[in-house]
């Protein structure tokens, strides 16, 4: 039997999320990330860990707002490279908890949101993005995940050593 749109796609975000299949998810990755970890930068890397979590944020949270309000929404004027931010008035143990649930919750939400859409909503093309299919934007959206995930994992690697 074939795995339909939706398996696929609930297979990719559970993988970025908490199913330890080809990679390790976010969940495995963050759940013993302290504040000073999160927040430590590699001498040639641009990025903390906590900066990349905001940037999965702001995509998953903006493409899932799209998807839900049928790409009628106000476009953002957010920089790419301002998506990485860090409000460093907020390094805290909370504020790392909470960005830490957020990226949890926006990948639950992903997986319900596809769970329950008729399966014409995937199929459905988006004039306003290169008339792409709401299918392959998830998708590759999955992928964009990943990628940072696998940064994240790197950048927790490279914490753990410079720490010991």
């Amino acid at each position: 039997m074939l795995a339909s749109m939706k398996d696929v796609l609930l297979d990719q975000l559970a993988a970025c999320h908490n199913d330890e299949s080809w990679f390790k998810p976010s969940i495995t990755i963050l759940n013993d990330v302290s504040v000073n970890d999160a927040i430590w930068k590699a001498e040639d890397d641009p990025h903390s860990i906590w900066e990349i979590a905001n940037h999965l944020i702001f995509w998953n949270e903006m493409w899932i707002n799209r998807f839900i309000n049928d790409d009628s929404f106000e476009k953002s004027t957010t920089t790419n490279d301002e998506t990485f931010e860090l409000d460093h008035l907020k390094q805290d143990e909370a504020s790392w908890n909470e960005t830490m649930q957020r990226l949890s919750n926006g990948f639950a939400h992903w997986r319900e949101v596809i769970t329950n859409c008729d399966d014409s909503k995937l199929e459905k093309i988006i004039p306003s993005y290169f008339n792409a299919q709401w299918w392959g934007v998830i998708s590759n959206l999955c992928i964009h995940n990943a990628y940072h995930i696998g940064q994240m994992m790197l950048l927790k690697k490279q914490v753990q050593k410079y720490r010991s």
